[in-house]
């Protein structure tokens, strides 16, 4: 209830400090190329439920289709304002409203694609017990994702075989010792990864 609490009133504090700079962000992104402002995608969230996660868009439409990875550090299918969206996590803001309603928490495992999910053991099921969120310890850890990926022969192999299963860890690490304090802890790390 505590967490719930945390949640509503940090995101709706965020939204509303950052509505103009994210307006802005909007227009920068409807403007500078095709398509829509937000990107929508289906997400696993807690108990295995679905949930449309939300984006500014950085990439031109239909990207996903080919893939669901972004592949080093200048990905083809990214747009120009997409990069330095994708570089401080700008992106990754408009879920403050995923935060605000519900569907997501502050902090918590990141939400994967069914894709992934499928292929997660039992173990790793337990990410789904919680509520996902917008940071955690693998967010921090895998800042650079999609530099590692772009040094792997087999992106997709990479991610499935290794730093997916990394950073299941780090989530089941956080499920583990979760606290308000821990939260705080990790929204002060990731801010500071991103200023760095």
């Amino acid at each position: 209830m505590l967490k719930r609490l945390f949640d509503i009133f940090f995101s709706l504090l965020g939204i509303t400090i950052l509505f103009i700079p994210l307006f802005i962000v909007s227009v920068l992104v409807m403007v500078t190329s095709k398509g829509g402002i937000f990107y929508k995608q289906i997400r696993v969230g807690k108990d295995g439920v679905d949930f449309s996660l939300l984006k500014f868009r950085t990439m031109k439409p239909g990207s996903d289709k080919t893939s669901l990875l972004t592949v080093g550090e200048k990905d083809n299918r990214v747009t120009k304002i997409g990069f330095p969206l994708r570089k401080y996590k700008i992106d990754e803001f408009p879920q403050l409203l995923n935060v605000f309603l519900g569907d997501m928490s502050l902090v918590g495992p990141r939400p994967e694609v069914r894709k992934y999910v499928d292929l997660y053991n039992s173990e790793q099921k337990h990410v789904l017990s919680v509520k996902p969120g917008m940071t955690d310890y693998a967010s921090i850890e895998y800042s650079k994702e999609n530099e590692l990926l772009g040094k792997a022969e087999n992106p997709e192999r990479a991610y499935v075989n290794e730093i997916m299963p990394a950073k299941l860890k780090l989530n089941l690490q956080y499920i583990k010792e979760q606290t308000l304090f821990t939260d705080l802890k990790i929204i002060f790390r990731t801010i500071g990864k991103i200023l760095r």
